[in-house]
Order: structure tokens, then sequence, then C-alpha cells
């Protein structure tokens, strides 16, 4: 290539669905790069500048960013064909550094273009969805009915929903809300629905997209922001334990562990005439001889004994958050007072719609983003819980799943200490 000659690049992108590219895509040593952002008034430049560098070197993305049309296109492959001016598309392998786009090329081009335009304006017709907050194209979520311009609740089905995040918030187990859901109402789910109807944002009043991209409150929630950060809570504990585990009837499953043979203990049932007993017993103890089944009473009365008086000084050393959590709800607000302006500067013509209802999504999507983060902090009132946690009375009136709900909202691992004539337990907090 003879050093004189040019070498330009062009990018379109659509604000709606892209931010303009990385310089360094190009892979070249790029003259001049002319970028355009939703108009085409950089092109029109470069067509000018090309004219007084025929013969240049002209590299784009694809081809379809040259129009808005196949029509537009083809009108300024002519031009640049005209001005001999070497069109190399780096993502389509149209053209290259030796073989420049020639004219025999263009019907398949063409076509290549006709195809890519048509996926554009699928894109930003969801993108222009996007921006005005309207719901994803597709059935509504089970509880919701589609309305003008939003999810409205369907009042026979959303109490449905409603029940099965009570019974999660209840046990917090999700096989276990899923079969009473089956048992009341004949409302029959996978564990696989359940589990995405308990991360899902529509049930939490806001909308996901495949981008990835999070708007809050846009319709009416099944689920407020306290109950869904509980079961985001419920959900993360739950994850470090077996699926059988997470959804047993007992309240020490998936959580005690041999700290002689470091193996995870099950609960083993054993009946006789006069009654039943439940022991302890590690899973895959490799000791000779084994280490031996502890009776399950025992060691459940020995954790919430311990529990009574550990957990009151655990909660006093965890990082104070009172902080973080005023200073979210804080920009929170910041960025709510930057909607609220919003339709005032596109009065005064500050603003125009389109532009208007741009910035709107950003802000929106970020206030999403914060809320998140706020979601993922321990409750506010963890010190209160705790002094109710720790009377022992508290533990005495609880069943079971019950006792298993609150045993996984404050403990990680319950280790099982021997020593040569007795037994105690180390509890490990989640904080």
């Amino acid at each position: 290539m003879e050093n004189d000659l040019k070498i330009f690049a062009y990018s379109y992108s659509d604000p709606l669905i892209s931010a303009a590219p990385d310089a360094s895509i190009w892979g070249w040593e790029i003259d001049r790069v002319y970028q355009d952002l939703g108009g085409r008034f950089q092109l029109q430049k470069l067509l000018q500048d090309c004219q007084q560098y025929p013969g240049a070197y002209l590299l784009v993305r694809r081809l379809a960013e040259l129009g808005e049309s196949v029509a537009e296109v083809g009108d300024r492959l002519a031009v640049l064909e005209s001005l001999s001016i070497h069109l190399i598309a780096i993502e389509e392998s149209v053209g290259s550094h030796d073989q420049p786009l020639r004219r025999s090329e263009l019907l398949q081009v063409l076509k290549t273009v006709q195809d890519s335009q048509r996926s554009q304006r699928l894109q930003q017709g969801h993108a222009r969805n996007r921006v005005k907050a309207l719901p994803p194209p597709g059935k509504a979520p089970y509880g919701y009915r589609r309305g003008k311009d939003r999810y409205t609740l369907d009042r026979s089905t959303a109490p449905v929903v409603k029940e099965f995040f009570d019974h999660f918030l209840l046990y917090g187990s999700l096989r276990g809300s899923v079969r009473y859901l089956q048992k009341k109402y004949s409302k029959k789910i996978s564990a696989s629905t359940g589990q995405r109807w308990l991360t899902s944002p529509v049930y939490r009043g806001d909308l996901a997209y495949q981008n990835g991209e999070v708007v809050l409150d846009t319709h009416t929630a099944i689920l407020s922001r306290d109950e869904a950060a509980q079961i985001d809570r419920l959900l993360r504990r739950n994850r470090q334990l077996s699926p059988r585990a997470a959804s047993a009837p007992r309240s020490l499953s998936g959580l005690v562990t041999c700290g002689t043979c470091q193996s995870a203990m099950t609960i083993s049932r054993v009946a006789s005439r006069k009654a039943d007993y439940l022991y302890l017993r590690p899973t895959a103890c490799l000791r000779q001889p084994k280490c031996q089944a502890i009776a399950y009473g025992e060691v459940l009365e020995q954790t919430i004994q311990q529990i009574c008086r550990d957990l009151p000084v655990a909660v006093v050393q965890v990082p104070s958050f009172e902080g973080i959590k005023p200073g979210i709800s804080a920009e929170i607000e910041a960025k709510q007072g930057i909607l609220d302006q919003i339709p005032a500067l596109v009065t005064r013509g500050i603003l125009d719609d389109e532009t208007a209802a741009l910035r709107a999504y950003k802000v929106r999507t970020e206030m999403a983003a914060l809320q998140a983060r706020a979601a993922q902090l321990p409750p506010e009132n963890l010190k209160a819980i705790a002094q109710v946690v720790s009377l022992p009375q508290f533990w005495l009136d609880l069943s079971e799943a019950e006792r298993r709900f609150y045993f996984r909202e404050f403990l990680r691992q319950i280790r099982l200490i021997r020593t040569e004539e007795n037994w105690n337990i180390q509890l490990v907090f989640i904080f």
C-alpha cells in the first residue's frame, strides 16, 4: 500500500441499541475515524472528504451502517465506487486489503444489507419499547395480564403467586412451596419455574429485558422490596446446600458437619415398636472405626442453647451498614429528582421527546442497580431480630420447618467437635 493513501473508518450506532465502538476494533492505522450516533452527519463529511482522496481505503463494521435502507446503501456504494474508494466491511468479510469490494459482489452484498437492516429495525422496535418502559413481547407472566402499556394484576391468579411467596418466606423451601401450591390450588409448576418466580423482577414491580437491564417500578408489585430482599438471602443460603437438604423437613438438615472426619452429616431415622429415633451420622467417614452417630435431639437442643448465648455477641461484631443503606437511598432519591425534572425540560424545549425518553430510561436502570445493591445488605433491624431469637422460649414455640428457616437465616454451618468422652458443637454464623 502506498504511503500517501488515506485510510478512513466509519461507524454508525443507534443510541437505543448500542454505544459507539472503541477505536481499537479496526486493526489498522487509521488516518481518521468518523462516528455517527443517531444521525448521519459524519457520513456526509466522510463522503465529502473522499472526493479529495480518491483511491482511499474505507473500513466499516457492516455495510448496513451506510444507510437506513437498501436503496440508501446502494446509492452510497455507487458514490464510493465512482471515487475508487476501497471499501472493506470487517465484520462481514466483504473486501480485503488485496481485494476490496467489487461490483460483481453487489447483489450478494445488498441481500446481506437487507437482512441486517431488517434485524436492526426489529432491535430498534424492542429498544423503543424498553425506553418507554413497555413490557417485552409475549405472554404476561402468571399473575398478570397485559394492559395497554403495562402489566396489570390478574385478580384470579395473583393471590396464588402471593401465597407461593408467603410459603417460601415462612419455610424457606422451594420444593415445599411448589408442593403447597399444587395441594391447595391444584396449580402444578416445576421447581425451575418456582425458582424463576422467586428471582423474577416482574413480581417485584420491575421489568427486565433481554439485554440484562432492569427498569424500576413499572407496574404493581406482588412482592414488596423487603420480602424480595429476604427471598434473595434465603436463596443464597440454600445454594450452599444440596437440593434435598434445602427442602428437608428437619431443621438441622444440611447444616451439621463432623469436625473429626470433615464429612457432612445426614439424618437417619430408626424405628422401634415403642418410638422412632433420629440420629445424625457422617455420610462419608473414612476413619476406622467410623465416627459414631449422635442423637438428633441432643444436637438440636445444644444448638438452640448456643444460639441464645452466642448470637447477640456475634451480631454486635457485624460491621455497621447503617451509613450505606441511607446513602444508597439518597442516591435513588436524587435520581428520582432527575426524573421529575425531565418533563419540564421537554416543555422548555431543552430536550426533545426521544432524548428525554432515553435519558429517563438510563436513570431508571441506574436506580434499579442501586436498589439491587441495597437488597444485598443485611436487614436493618438485625440487632432487634437477634434479641428476639436469643430467647429460648422463641425456639420452643416453633415447628421444625420454622426452626429450619431461622437456622439458615443466621447459621452457615454447625461443626460437631468430638472429644474422647463427649462432644460439643461450634456455630459458624453467616456474618
